[in-house]
């Protein structure tokens, strides 16, 4: 594995809400943090992409670089969707396994503030009565809410409410569940954006946003920055013992996007590129799905992170409501899931949220991650998806060098 690339800082700030910071104090927070973490300056970066969906259009590497140093490294500015950090962090990776840079940063922001529900939405053309096919998708008027919805509580609700007719054992109180662990794990993060506890009534007697989807089961709005620092292996080798003994391994860095299929021209389908990105990256990495010590998947929604036990192999095909039902996805169960409260309490800046997953496994491959640490946790694995779609995962290792 002389080719490998290892994660050899990381940092991302405490998620929540930030009226008196602007996006690029927040990033350099998180961006200096990750450097000093990793042992190293941005004299030592040979590239650098920035992640952050609101601000993409207005060079925003380039203006974090004015901040933390301009070296007249490449950077490239990401925006995919809600991948858009783990995307930021391919592009680093993909440099160094090109044998461009042996070191780089990558950065991933949002300030979102109290932006409301993320989507399609309001009355458009819908008064428009077009009947022959048109455009690119031969659509003949505005469909939504009439033939499906592109508002986000209502794409997951769908998504968890096909799971649930297609398999037996899942039904609203699952799905709340979900809620209900991701909650309780917050109370051990100090970086999450909330940090409290609900039982699992309180969970399903919340206001109701899109069945089965409470507000206790939605991912807040909010601020927040993470990044990372990756380096060579070769590069590693010639680092101090403690940097080495730090590092984690990028045992494998995959991103999909949708393949074709009908269904997904009216309602966006968060399984089948999810399900292909596990599949290769457990080829690459030669990781079973068992083997996995920790998992921070997307869990936009309750209903998303329960489809997606089934879709990153954590559980037997059709019983993702039993691995709910038996705990397997609590910090004490069988595949730890969400251990630092998830999307739904940790809260999701949509660029950061792909580097934060990173930094969240990574603290647990150290040892480093106090009250909420997995015992001895040496395999992990990050997932996000972004409706569009595209999905990242990484596979991190612990391992030596």
């Amino acid at each position: 594995m002389g080719d490998a690339v290892w994660v050899l800082g990381a940092n991302m700030t405490k998620f929540g809400r930030y009226p008196g910071m602007d996006s690029i104090d927040l990033a350099s927070q998180a961006a200096l943090a990750a450097l000093a973490d990793g042992g190293v300056t941005i004299h030592d970066m040979g590239v650098m992409a920035a992640g952050t969906l609101n601000e993409v259009a207005s060079g925003p590497g380039q203006r974090l670089q004015k901040q933390i140093g301009q070296t007249g490294i490449p950077v490239y500015n990401v925006a995919n969707a809600c991948a858009t950090g783990a995307t930021a962090l391919r592009t680093v990776y993909l440099t160094i396994k090109a044998g461009e840079a042996d070191m780089g940063l990558a950065v991933g922001w949002e300030k979102m503030g109290k932006m409301g529900l993320l989507g399609a939405g309001g009355k458009g053309d819908r008064d428009r009565k077009v009947y022959e096919p048109s455009g690119r998708y031969g659509s003949v008027m505005q469909v939504e809410g009439i033939l499906g919805t592109g508002l986000m509580p209502g794409v997951f609700a769908q998504a968890g409410m096909e799971y649930a007719y297609e398999h037996g054992g899942v039904g609203f109180e699952q799905f709340a569940k979900v809620a209900e662990k991701n909650h309780e794990h917050s109370t051990l993060n100090p970086l999450a954006q909330y940090q409290k506890a609900f039982t699992l009534d309180q969970v399903m007697g919340a206001e109701m946003m899109s069945y089965p989807n409470t507000v206790l089961m939605c991912c807040p709005t909010g601020d927040g920055a993470a990044a990372a620092v990756l380096v060579s292996e070769e590069k590693l080798k010639t680092l101090s013992d403690e940097q080495r003994r730090r590092a984690v391994r990028v045992s494998a860095s995959v991103l999909t996007s949708d393949p074709w299929t009908e269904r997904d021209q009216v309602q966006p389908d968060v399984n089948t590129l999810t399900r292909e990105a596990a599949d290769k990256a457990y080829e690459i990495s030669g990781v079973d799905p068992q083997d996995l010590d920790l998992v921070e998947l997307h869990d936009c929604f309750a209903t998303a992170e329960l489809v997606h036990y089934d879709n990153l192999r954590l559980c037997a095909p059709g019983e993702a409501g039993r691995f709910i039902d038996e705990r397997g996805p609590w910090r004490d169960g069988t595949i730890p899931v969400n251990v630092s409260g998830g999307l739904i309490s940790k809260g999701h800046p949509l660029g950061a949220t792909g580097i934060a997953n990173v930094y969240e496994v990574t603290t647990h491959l150290r040892g480093e991650a106090g009250d909420r640490q997995v015992p001895d946790a040496k395999v992990g694995l990050t997932h996000v998806i972004g409706l569009g779609s595209a999905c990242g995962i990484h596979v991190l290792e612990k391992a030596t060098i």
